[in-house]
């Protein structure tokens, strides 16, 4: 194919299938919370925000990918610019939401008699009963996880192209942590006042503000060490990709891109 033959098509495909597959695998990675003090074998942390007591990094799994997430997100848009990063935020949106539809209809079909208690585990473990809760998220997950999907991709898209309006092509890593940061503080707040404050109202299991707010910036330390720790990150894909593209096309793309609307 003629299409194929376009190096700035052949990346852009390899950016968006990366960038799609690890924001898919980390809402189904999210299901389970971790303790990282316990994975690192230290003395768990303890926290007092808001007049909230929070003991210990307990994240779900998803953050050990959506770092990298945003991190494809400002390579795409340093060379497809804004149009190409909303493209596949839809895109990548779409494909959770579909993704939580196909398998809500898979939890409501009827398990073989013989595979619900063929696990390696032991006869006591029921797969039907496992594959259900670690599959069935409540839709307030589900919706909260989306809106702050698509308004985090929107905010780390603006943040990249006004830093970069400043500074041009220099300090890659203001541009890229500094919308990444930004972005993942507004991902953490939204997710978990939609899921957990806004979702439950007038229910028990509905949060207080103040326990939102605890939560949210214990889960952005993390989130914060990460984005500094990958900035080399950062520099090594930039380094890959100039040299994959060569100066003048990827001199180009970049032009193309500061200037789309």
């Amino acid at each position: 194919m003629r299409l194929l033959d376009s190096k700035a098509t052949r990346l852009f495909i390899v950016l968006a299938s990366f960038f799609l597959a690890n924001a898919l695998v980390a809402e189904f990675m999210g299901v389970k919370i971790f303790s990282l003090d316990d994975t690192l074998g230290t003395k768990p942390w303890e926290f007092n925000f808001f007049g909230e007591k929070i003991v210990g990094f307990n994240l779900t799994c998803g953050v050990l990918l959506w770092p990298f997430v945003f991190i494809m997100t400002d390579i795409i848009n340093e060379y497809f610019g804004k149009k190409g990063v909303r493209f596949l935020s839809f895109i990548g949106a779409a494909m959770i939401a579909y993704s939580f539809v196909m398998l809500s209809g898979a939890m409501r079909t009827e398990p073989a008699s013989w595979w619900v208690n063929s696990s390696n585990f032991g006869k006591d473990l029921n797969y039907e009963n496992a594959y259900d809760a670690i599959f069935g998220q409540g839709n307030s997950i589900i919706v909260g996880s989306l809106l702050a999907f698509i308004i985090s991709q929107i905010v780390d898209v603006t943040v990249f192209h006004w830093i970069k309006e400043k500074t041009g092509d220099k300090y890659i890593w203001l541009r890229s942590t500094g919308s990444t940061l930004v972005s993942q503080l507004i991902d953490s707040f939204v997710v978990l006042f939609y899921a957990f404050y806004i979702s439950k109202i007038g229910s028990p299991q509905q949060w207080t503000i103040q326990l939102v707010l605890a939560v949210c910036t214990v889960n952005y330390i993390y989130k914060f060490i990460m984005a500094i720790v990958l900035t080399p990150l950062i520099y090594v894909a930039h380094s890959l990709i100039e040299k994959y593209l060569g100066e003048e096309l990827a001199t180009r793309l970049k032009k193309e891109a500061i200037h789309q609307d």
